[in-house]
């Protein structure tokens, strides 16, 4: 028995990380690990829990083979390990914090994964990045151009699952949770 992958995608400031941190344990709980990614930029800058590297270390296991999915966006490397192959082929489910212009390599390396979409209102979104503080005013505007672009094309020629994160982050932990019972576990029973 072969594992799903869930691939959560979203806007920089959509909730991602504190929508998996919020859902680790019960997402243990269904048989589905959260895969750390590896990311060219300080663990402490982060904000999630991940491995920060220096773009030379992440070219370096690049070349190694060390990752099973790797891409650039912001100006940042992300990679996720090859260990999730291994998890996939021992039957275990997946989740990992992905990247929308990835999605098609992703599919094409795992045609049976879960794309997941986890979207949020604009103004909330922009909120969230304000507060956040990362980014001058252009950026986050830059961000925002950038997701409605995205909300205009299509990434996939498959279904996408949206989750809304505008609300209450509870609402959206049990939208992931029933998600991942009904494509993952129900689909294998």
């Amino acid at each position: 028995m072969y594992g799903k992958l869930i691939y959560l995608m979203g806007p920089s400031g959509s909730g991602k990380d504190s929508l998996i941190e919020a859902a680790r344990e019960p997402l243990r709980a269904l048989n589905c690990e959260v895969m750390r990614r590896v990311i060219t930029r300080s663990a402490e800058s982060m904000g999630e829990d991940a491995i920060g590297v220096t773009p030379q270390e992440f070219e370096r296991r690049q070349r190694a083979g060390d990752f099973s999915l790797a891409w650039q966006a912001n100006g940042l490397a992300y990679g996720i390990a090859v260990e999730m192959d291994q998890w996939l082929q021992a039957g275990r489910h997946v989740l990992v914090n992905g990247s929308r212009a990835n999605l098609r390599q992703a599919q094409e390396r795992y045609p049976s994964l879960v794309p997941v979409l986890l979207t949020v209102r604009d103004e909330v979104l922009r909120e969230r990045l304000l507060r956040r503080g990362r980014e001058t005013l252009e950026q986050i505007d830059a961000r925002l151009a950038r997701n409605a672009l995205f909300k205009d094309r299509r990434s996939s020629d498959r279904p996408v699952h949206l989750i809304d994160n505008s609300g209450n982050l509870a609402d959206a932990v049990n939208q992931l949770l029933e998600l991942v019972r009904l494509n993952v576990v129900l689909d294998q029973t």
